[in-house]
């Protein structure tokens, strides 16, 4: 029988550093590159390739495929696969493709077994959670008045309109006050504009996603530090989106971090403000430090940023420097807005899943797992445009992070019927609750047990 309590906590953390694995999922190798570098996507991609027994080839459950070929012809659009070549997709293949129709094509490209075992603790039995729940989904969709997918491209476009006109204003007006009152609205609307904009980031190549490197950021970059790191490994060793901010804030449960992560809280404060800065400016270097950088993932698109600034000087007529001015401030505060809304989304609180805490089964089924690492707001979810700005219905969009937000909302009768039959772990936090949870996780030592996040 396993010791109780902290003592078999205790046990297994001391175990994971002596053999270099996960806590919570000891059969799993640690993470390649983790804890390396400057901890940037194609980084987390190159420490995966290492790790997941590819061959340089698509790994998709215990199978490698060749998908060269089919690069171009893609229908999420080439980047996926481009970004992903020498890696195990499983779970991206899961969760992107609802319908059977990949399923069928897949053998076409099949070249061989891997040699290894999958390095990562997720099944998919067709009769599991995520499975089953998948073939009720795609059955449901097509109830979806198709009317709704416009509410999320006209609140979109809206914002980024709202933006255009608030930052040039910003800088035309020479009232203080109202140039303050266009600076906060233009700030608001770049923050809400970069979330609504990841509705479209997920999906197939669309010319919506371009709106997030308005915040000087890459979607490509995102794609792969949430899309395909987040959104299907959250809060586990694998999670670019909790490494990236080691090692000044620990949001996994550790009895040896360092004195000051009790801080962390003004850490958030003082980083913040400037991550869309610090994003840019670590791609800029990494041109220089890694071999190739340039070639592999700077594209046209990450000159995106600059369209903002020539936009407020044209439209304004004010000098140049005044026009700098004000577009840094509005970049700053619309990131500072931006990773205060997503700090306390869903994922940061005491009872949700952080590697460390102990689980049920080391080998347990994905769509279990996301629920376990995910809490849903209901008084976000109430309102469209919150769900679009707040990252909203936050649940259902882990488990098909490819559906437009609008549809969501329509497939929760049969999901809470499905979480009731199969006992998972759908719980309901306000937002106010959740902010005060992200907090306490910086400060959290100590791993859960599984009792305690049931409770």
């Amino acid at each position: 029988m396993a010791p109780k309590g902290t003592d078999y906590l205790e046990i297994a953390h001391q175990r994971a550093i002596e053999k270099k694995t996960h806590v919570s999922f000891p059969q799993l190798k640690y993470p390649s590159l983790r804890d390396e570098g400057l901890r940037d996507p194609l980084q987390w991609l190159q420490g995966k390739s290492m790790d997941d027994g590819a061959e340089g080839l698509w790994r998709v459950h215990d199978g490698l495929y060749d998908l060269g070929e089919f690069v171009e012809t893609h229908p999420g659009g080439a980047e996926w696969l481009e970004l992903t070549k020498g890696t195990d997709i499983t779970e991206a293949f899961e969760c992107h493709h609802i319908r059977s129709i990949a399923e069928k094509i897949l053998p076409r490209f099949y070249i061989r077994n891997a040699k290894t075992p999958r390095n990562s603790p997720f099944t998919f039995k067709e009769d599991g959670f995520f499975r089953t729940l998948k073939k009720l989904v795609s059955e449901e969709i097509e109830k979806v008045p198709k009317e709704r997918l416009r509410y999320s491209d006209m609140l979109t476009d809206g914002l980024f309109a709202t933006l255009l006109v608030a930052s040039a204003l910003s800088c035309w007006s020479s009232n203080y006050w109202l140039t303050m009152g266009f600076y906060i609205v233009a700030s608001v609307s770049l923050a809400w504009l970069v979330v609504a904009s990841h509705n479209y980031i997920h999906r197939r190549t669309n010319w919506r996603m371009y709106y997030f490197n308005l915040s000087l950021w890459s979607y490509r970059d995102f794609r792969v530090s949430h899309a395909l790191s987040h959104h299907l490994y959250p809060n586990t060793l694998m999670d670019l989106e909790i490494s990236a901010f080691e090692p000044l804030i620990f949001w996994n449960p550790r009895k040896n971090v360092p004195y000051y992560a009790n801080f962390a809280i003004l850490f958030e404060l003082i980083f913040f403000p400037f991550a869309f800065i610090i994003n840019f400016v670590k791609r800029t270097i990494l041109i220089f430090l890694r071999d190739g950088f340039f070639t592999k993932h700077i594209r046209w698109h990450d000159l995106v940023g600059f369209l903002l600034p020539l936009w407020m000087y044209l439209a304004s007529g004010t000098s140049f420097i005044h026009v700098l001015t004000m577009w840094l401030g509005i970049i700053c505060g619309g990131s500072f807005i931006f990773f205060l809304i997503g700090s306390n989304a869903a994922h940061h609180h005491p009872k949700i899943f952080k590697d460390g805490d102990q689980v049920s089964d080391v080998t347990v089924d994905w769509g279990m797992h996301e629920l376990e690492a995910v809490m849903d707001r209901p008084n976000i979810n109430d309102s469209h445009f919150k769900v679009i700005t707040f990252f909203g219905h936050h649940a259902l969009h882990h488990l098909f992070p490819t559906l437009d937000h609008a549809v969501l909302e329509y497939l929760y009768p049969v999901f809470i019927r499905h979480c009731e039959k199969y006992k998972a772990n759908f719980r309901l936090m306000s937002q106010l609750e959740l902010f005060i949870g992200q907090v306490k996780m910086t400060l959290k030592t100590d791993p859960s047990l599984l009792s305690e996040r049931y409770s």
